[in-house]
Formats: C-alpha cells, sequence, structure tokens
C-alpha cells in the first residue's frame, strides 16, 4: 500500500530509524502514559511508542493514511490494534480539554508529534488554550521555529512566538535532524522540541487573550520603539511603571518585562 505525501498536507515522513529512536528515547514514554501523538502518517514513531504503551491515540487527517497505518502498525505485531485508537480530525479543532475529561484521570496528556510545517504555528498557540492539560510536549519542527521558540532577548529570531511559548512553557532543543531523514526531503532542517509547562506568570496574567494582544502588538513592527507598537494598548506610564523605556523595542524585553508590563496595564497596583 503505496502512499505518496501529499504536499497540501504537508507530509514529510520520517524513514531514519535511528533518528526516530533517539526521538522516542528522549521522549520517555512509561506504560501508562496517556499519549497523543498528532500526525502520525504511516507510523515511524508510532509503532516504537506502540511498543513501550499500553495505549496511543493519534490524530490524523488524512483519511488515506489511515488504512495504511493502522496496517503498518499491526502487520508485526497484531495487538497493537487494541491498543491504537486513531481520531480522524483536524488538530486544530480537537478539543484536548474534552478528550482529556473523557479519560476519566487527573493524569495529564503528553503530546507528540512531527508537525506539519505549514501549520505548526498555529498547533503551537491552539495547544497555549490547553496547556493545563498538558504534562510535556516533544515535536518534530522546522529548525527555524525551534530557534525562534527558544530565542532570547535580544537574538535575531527572539519574537512573538518566542514569548508566548516562554512564558508558558520551559522551552528545550533536543537535537538537529538532517533532510535525508525524511521521505520527501524537505528543503530545511528540523530540530526537536520539548514543551513543560511553567506556571509561574500564570497568576499574574489573568486574560489569555489580552496578554497576547499586547505581545503581538509589541512585535507588530520589529523596528519601531515600544512607544510607536504600544501607542493603541497603553500609555507612556504605564511604560514606565513596568521599568521600562518607550524608547526600548519589543525584542529586548524579557518574559518577565512583558508580564510585568501586562500586569501594569491590566491589573496596577
Amino acid at each position: 500500500m503505496q502512499h505518496f505525501a501529499k504536499k497540501r498536507f504537508g507530509q514529510n515522513f520520517l524513514i531514519d530509524t535511528s533518528i526516530i529512536n533517539l526521538i522516542v528515547d528522549s521522549i520517555q514514554p512509561q506504560a501508562d502514559d496517556i499519549m497523543l501523538e498528532i500526525g502520525p502518517g504511516l507510523g515511524a514513531m508510532t509503532r516504537p511508542l506502540l511498543s513501550r504503551l499500553k495505549f496511543l491515540n493519534v490524530i490524523e487527517l488524512d483519511r488515506d493514511i489511515i488504512p495504511k497505518l493502522i496496517k503498518n502498525c499491526t502487520f508485526a505485531d497484531i495487538e497493537n490494534k487494541d491498543k491504537l485508537k486513531v481520531i480522524e480530525v483536524d488538530v486544530l479543532k480537537f478539543n484536548f480539554a474534552d478528550f482529556h475529561a473523557r479519560q476519566k484521570t487527573q493524569q495529564k496528556l503528553r503530546v507528540v508529534g512531527n508537525l506539519p510545517y505549514n501549520i505548526s504555528t498555529p498547533v503551537l498557540f491552539h495547544l497555549l488554550n490547553f496547556r493545563q492539560y498538558i504534562e510535556d510536549m516533544h515535536f518534530m519542527l522546522q529548525k527555524e521555529v525551534v530557534d525562534r521558540i527558544v530565542a532570547a532577548p535580544g537574538n535575531k529570531h527572539y519574537g512573538r512566538l518566542s514569548v508566548m511559548l516562554q512564558t508558558y512553557f520551559y522551552t528545550e532543543s533536543l537535537f538537529e535532524v538532517p533532510p535525508h531523514a525524511f521521505e520527501p526531503a524537505p528543503k530545511v532542517d528540523s530540530a526537536i522540541l520539548r514543551l513543560q509547562p511553567n506556571t509561574k506568570y500564570e497568576d499574574r496574567i489573568n486574560d489569555f487573550s489580552q496578554f497576547e494582544a499586547l505581545v503581538r502588538d509589541a512585535f507588530s513592527q520589529r523596528r519601531k520603539t515600544l512607544k510607536n507598537t504600544l501607542k493603541n494598548t497603553c500609555s507612556a506610564e504605564h511604560i514606565e511603571m513596568a521599568g521600562l523605556s518607550a524608547g526600548q523595542r519589543a525584542e529586548e524585553l524579557s518574559i518577565k518585562d512583558f508580564v510585568t508590563l501586562y500586569t501594569c496595564i491590566h491589573n496596577p497596583g
């Protein structure tokens, strides 16, 4: 059952066994984990995950690939058929909170996947909305995206994605994956990202959408200062209250700076 990668789904199938084993070893799946794999494709990671888990849920949108995924995962081990549940849905429409509630346990979700490069950022922002249900996440992403996520203030890669994810997660780039590890080979390098929830600022940010809007506005024009990018968001007094200068640019602000600025705007005193 040959399957040709579909460009509209951003499909690049991982084929390098050593890389696959390295990824799974980095995830360290435990038998009783409640794990969700996003975009399993033909099952390159699904098979080794199933060998370590009692049960695995996978989210796959491409209905043509699902029979091939199931066949690949059950060909050598028929027991995998009972351990694997395929959820045919667009991950951007998947409600992780409802899924967690159906598990009837306080145990949190572990999310993994080789995210399609064309929707990786929207998927990450979607998952941010369900962070309280997540234990950790491990993703294969375009290296450039991972570099942006883990970037520090002052770095050219530091931006909206960096701030939003680092506010709510500890971020770590584990290792790079070359193009030849895939079929078809992408034109870019990839990397493995680990995200673990960080609740340090949760009590200070009482409206996620307001914080997201602040960060988005601050980075809307990278070369301009806060005085210009935030003129419709807050006053110069708010910026000074946060211990910042209206002449600074967003890329100079730390995560703590953004949270403090948000607090001065929305929760003064």
